[in-house]
C-alpha cells in the first residue's frame, strides 16, 4: 500500500502564500516514491494579497483554498476535511503564506496562534507518532502549534527567527540548504529551503532529502 501523505498548501506565490518551487518540489518527490498525496489548504481569505511583480501590497481579496488549488490543479480539499487517522505523514511546504495564512507567526512571532484546523491535524499526527515535514519558514508554524512538546527544527540560521522559534519551546539547529534536520524522538524532519536558496537547484536538494527521511520514518 501507498504512504498516505498529506501536503498542507498556504496559497500561491511565496510573498503572500505557499513558495511554488517549494511546493512543487514536494510534490515531485512524493511522487517519485510512489506516495498516495492528498493536499490540503485552509479556506479561509490570505491575510495580505502582493503583487509578485512588483512586490507591493494589493487590495485584491484571494482565498487560500482557491490560489492552492492553482499549485494542485484542482486536486485539493479543505483543510477542515483533513484526518490524521487517513494520513501516514504530513508535509507543509513554506512560502510567507505557511507564517500568514496557516498561523499568524510572521504578524505575531511567539505570541501568534495556528489556524484552528492546522493545529489539531498537527496535534493528532503528532499525537499518533507519524512523522511531520515542515519546509522554509514552516518550521516556524510547527514550533508555535508543538512548542509545548520541545521539538527540535530549522530555518537555516537566521538569528531573529530563531530565536523566535525557541521562544516557542522548540529548540533550532541551524543547518544548510542542502540538508535537514531530524527531531527522530518526536519524528519532525525540517530544513532550510528558500530561507536560505540561493537557487531552485540548491532548495530541491535538501526538499528531496527531507522528503526521503520523512518517507522513511512513516
Amino acid at each position: 500500500m501507498a504512504t498516505r501523505v498529506g501536503v498542507v498548501l498556504s496559497g500561491c506565490g511565496f510573498q503572500d502564500g505557499g513558495e511554488i518551487h517549494e511546493s512543487v518540489l514536494t510534490l515531485l518527490a512524493l511522487d517519485r516514491a510512489e506516495a498516495e498525496i492528498h493536499c490540503f489548504a485552509p479556506d479561509v481569505d490570505q491575510t495580505k494579497v502582493v503583487n509578485h511583480l512588483t512586490g507591493e501590497a494589493s487590495e485584491e481579496t484571494r482565498n487560500v483554498l482557491v490560489e492552492s488549488a492553482r499549485i494542485a490543479r484542482g486536486e485539493i480539499k479543505p483543510l477542515s476535511e483533513a484526518n490524521a487517522d487517513e494520513l501516514d505523514a504530513l508535509v507543509i511546504p513554506g512560502g510567507f503564506g505557511a507564517a500568514l495564512n496557516l498561523s499568524d507567526f510572521a504578524v505575531n512571532g511567539p505570541q501568534g496562534t495556528v489556524d484552528p484546523a492546522l493545529s489539531k491535524l498537527l496535534s493528532d499526527m503528532h499525537a499518533q507518532k507519524k512523522p511531520i515535514g515542515a519546509i522554509c519558514i514552516a518550521p516556524a508554524t510547527v514550533a508555535l502549534a508543538l512548542g509545548s512538546e520541545g521539538p527540535t527544527v530549522t530555518i537555516g540560521n537566521d538569528a531573529g527567527t530563531a530565536q523566535a522559534i525557541e521562544a516557542c519551546g522548540a529548540s533550532h539547529q541551524n543547518c544548510p540548504v542542502d540538508d535537514f534536520v531530524v527531531d527522530r524522538e518526536r519524528k519532525i524532519v525540517t530544513t532550510p529551503a528558500y530561507m536560505l536558496g540561493p537557487s531552485i537547484r540548491h532548495v530541491a536538494a535538501g526538499i528531496e532529502r527531507c522528503v526521503a527521511e520523512v518517507l522513511s520514518m512513516a
